[in-house]
């Protein structure tokens, strides 16, 4: 069945990404089904899209930017509209996320989200719901593309040995996403170290933190509880937070002793390693 339902544009980044979408593909006198069949998917898919009841991939969108002749188009209006995707009140932090030169990311309990792999990030996301799972896995594949760009930030995390034992999604998804972590070291921007248990009392029992450096803006520091996160760029708060980080630095393994502790989890509790997915999430 045909979509029509009509949409305002201007009331969000998904509306008008499907305004567009269903205006274009009129204009080039194709139905639904039409548009489905060059793209390799359903009609139906294509009116959920043009009616703003479905988030579009970013595949999706490359595909239908090469089916329709927009010259990117759609696939740069896809970024608008997966971060509309993520929490309210994270929105300005990963705004500003995407503008750091340098990020620093102590994670006391589950992998930074920008080094989460499809699946790990999925179980995380869907652990109280699955209401909008795909659209919010989707928005945080999203996030990770400031790793892959031209001049990415300099990412340095300190996770807690914790992370590696806290089996998340299953003992496969667990094996890839530790394999994932090993794959990162061919990343010269990307530098992991794991805080092992042996460490004892540290700087980061009160909870994880990120803190976020920029060449021409102040620093920030960024904390979240169970409801929102929370940015200040606080003189006072900052000092704090980067005398913590370097004592979480200056205790956990060295970047090569923290790869051989999570090759040594790996195999132990969850198995042989498995080829990195390749895949990962926001």
């Amino acid at each position: 069945m045909v979509n029509i339902r009509n949409l305002d544009p201007s009331a969000s980044p998904l509306d008008y990404y499907g305004s567009e979408l269903r205006r274009l593909r009129e204009e080039v006198d194709l139905t639904q089904e039409d548009l489905g069949g060059i793209i390799f998917c359903t009609g139906s898919l294509i009116g959920q899209i043009e009616t703003a009841r479905k988030v579009p991939t970013r595949d999706f969108s490359e595909r239908i930017d090469a089916a329709l002749g927009t010259d990117g188009l759609f696939s740069r209006l896809v970024g608008l509209v997966l971060r509309s995707q993520l929490p309210t009140w994270f929105q300005a932090y990963a705004e500003m996320e995407a503008k750091a030169s340098y990020i620093s990311s102590f994670q006391a309990q589950l992998v930074d989200g920008l080094l989460q792999t499809e699946g790990y990030a999925r179980a995380v996301l869907g652990v109280r719901t699955e209401e909008g799972l795909d659209a919010k896995v989707a928005a945080r594949i999203e996030r990770q593309r400031i790793l892959d760009r031209e001049n990415p930030p300099l990412m340095w995390v300190v996770m807690s040995e914790t992370v590696l034992h806290q089996e998340v999604g299953g003992e496969e998804v667990m094996r890839n996403q530790l394999a994932h972590l090993l794959a990162l070291r061919r990343r010269e921007w990307v530098k992991v170290q794991i805080l092992p248990f042996e460490a004892g009392s540290h700087a980061g029992q009160l909870g994880s933190f990120n803190i976020l450096r920029f060449d021409d803006d102040p620093d920030i520091a960024y904390t979240e509880d169970f409801i929102q996160g929370h940015m200040t760029a606080n003189p006072q708060a900052l000092r704090e937070g980067c005398l913590r980080y370097d004592h979480l630095q200056a205790a956990a393994l060295s970047v090569e002793d923290s790869a051989a502790r999570i090759a040594r989890v790996m195999e132990e509790r969850y198995g042989h390693q498995p080829e990195p997915d390749g895949r990962t999430v926001a």
